[in-house]
């Protein structure tokens, strides 16, 4: 997690003044009070760097809405601010909705957590002071995710581990991180003097550079392995990261050798995480290792009307049958459907019914495929090169999952409707100017049918460009 940006400026207390806080105030200026509280307070963080601004939000509705509709004021915003023109970029964040400004994954502030990480080890003797957003009691349980949502249960319970870790994958969107968050929350309430740390794996990784650099690798240390519950999000981030993977190791190691407990989540199994060290994997797979599978029509209806009833917006039963119905993939789509459709309702000042939803929502299901769909590519491309989905999320640069990324993206638009600033946020987050060349760079392969090479467990492969393209095509037809 990259911290925020500040200048030297003060505020009228002797603080330091936060450079996203003053464009966050300009937005609310030029778009007004109502909208940006609708859209903006609670719901997106800005993080500035050097020449762009990272605009985070929690799912893909909102991003395109946001985008569509501010990205003007957002960019004049940080101009006026910053003096300089920035670009900016849109990544999807689930732990984003309900954070305050400021505060990270874990309830520091940054300018808190650089304290702590400087102050030493007797800093972190107590719990985080601001819970993360999600609660189990939040969490909707069906028949995808019962047995997940049962070790989550387990590890809440037990005050001795029964089994470590609890590694829990499964594709985007589908409530990984709303568990792990849960588990905290209710361990939290339940064992108020438990010590618990909530974090993704690249903010562990920042901080263990961070530490190297400072010198405080004790502290850092000391901070991660005095937990009795450490809680790891997208943990097949460490791929590729032989130094991190190490210092994980040994922080694993002697967390569970304490008997306290590690919960882990990752978009894909131990095992199919490519250039995870061998001994990780083994500690992974000897926990317990469950899978959080697509929600079924019944439980993404229940995920509409508690999303609904939360969010205090009124949608009859017809309207939530057609959602759930229509969207199938993910919980966060299911959430942005609901948001829009009640922006949208408010906007016309029109009570929400199964007409105003289906007129709402056509545009969003025309550009759906009603067949294919990107994970169905990304597991035809993933399995074709020998790859996993998660590589072709990462930012590995080697041949193999460079190739097989550009036909994934060649594919997606090609097969689908999607745009491409969709494309590249199903696909890693990446920029829309990448899916653009990686498209055209296949297209260029496929007029020359060129011969392409690339490795796979069995060796060298080679395969003509558009031989490779009709295998794929086959693939995700059949």
């Amino acid at each position: 997690m990259q911290v925020a940006v500040r200048d030297d400026t003060r505020s009228a207390v002797g603080g330091p003044v936060c450079f996203e806080d003053r464009i966050s105030e300009k937005i609310a200026e030029k778009v007004g009070q109502q909208k940006y509280k609708i859209w903006f307070e609670n719901s997106v963080r800005l993080n500035l760097c050097e020449d762009f601004l990272k605009v985070a939000v929690a799912n893909l509705f909102i991003a395109n809405w946001i985008e569509g509709r501010f990205a003007k004021q957002i960019s004049a915003a940080a101009k006026e601010v910053t003096g300089e023109e920035k670009k900016l970029t849109f990544v999807i964040d689930a732990a984003v909705a309900g954070h305050r400004r400021g505060v990270s994954i874990d309830g520091h502030s940054s300018v808190e957590r650089k304290a702590e990480e400087l102050a030493g080890p007797a800093v972190r003797s107590r719990p985080p002071r601001s819970a993360p957003k999600f609660t189990l009691d939040s969490y909707v349980v069906g028949n995808s995710n019962q047995v997940a949502y049962n070790a989550a249960l387990s590890v809440i319970r037990d005050d001795k581990v029964s089994f470590n870790p609890l590694f829990v994958h499964g594709g985007y969107g589908v409530g990984k991180t709303h568990l792990l968050q849960g588990i905290c929350n209710a361990v939290s309430r339940n064992r108020p003097g438990t010590v618990w740390l909530y974090l993704s794996a690249e903010d562990f990784v920042n901080q263990f550079v961070l530490a190297l650099k400072t010198k405080k690798l004790e502290a850092f240390r000391h901070r991660m392995r005095q937990t009795d519950l450490l809680a790891i999000d997208d943990i097949h981030f460490l791929a590729s990261k032989p130094s991190t993977q190490e210092e994980f190791l040994h922080t694993f190691n002697s967390i569970d050798l304490a008997g306290r407990q590690v919960v882990l989540a990752s978009d894909a199994h131990p095992k199919l995480i490519r250039e995870l060290s061998e001994k990780l994997v083994n500690r992974f797979i000897s926990g317990m290792v469950v899978k959080i599978e697509c929600p079924d029509f019944q439980t993404r209806c229940q995920i509409i009307r508690q999303f609904a009833v939360a969010k205090s917006v009124s949608i009859p039963e017809a309207a939530v049958k057609y959602v759930a119905e229509n969207l199938r993939s993910s919980v966060r789509e299911l959430e942005g459907a609901v948001l829009k459709v009640a922006a949208y309702s408010a906007v016309q000042g029109r009570s929400i019914e199964l007409g105003l939803t289906k007129e709402i929502l056509a545009e969003h299901l025309a550009r759906m495929d009603p067949v294919v769909h990107i994970t169905d590519i990304e597991a035809a491309v993933a399995g074709f090169f020998s790859l996993t989905p998660a590589d072709l999320h990462s930012t590995r640069k080697d041949r193999t999952a460079s190739l097989a990324r550009h036909f994934s993206m060649y594919l997606a638009r090609k097969l689908t409707k999607m745009s491409t600033p969709e494309i590249g946020r199903s696909c890693g987050n990446k920029n829309h100017a990448t899916v653009i060349v990686a498209c055209r760079q296949v297209e260029a392969m496929l007029s020359q049918n060129q011969q392409m090479h690339w490795q796979s467990p069995a060796g060298n492969r080679v395969a003509k460009a558009k031989t490779i393209l009709a295998t794929l095509e086959n693939i995700i037809a059949g």
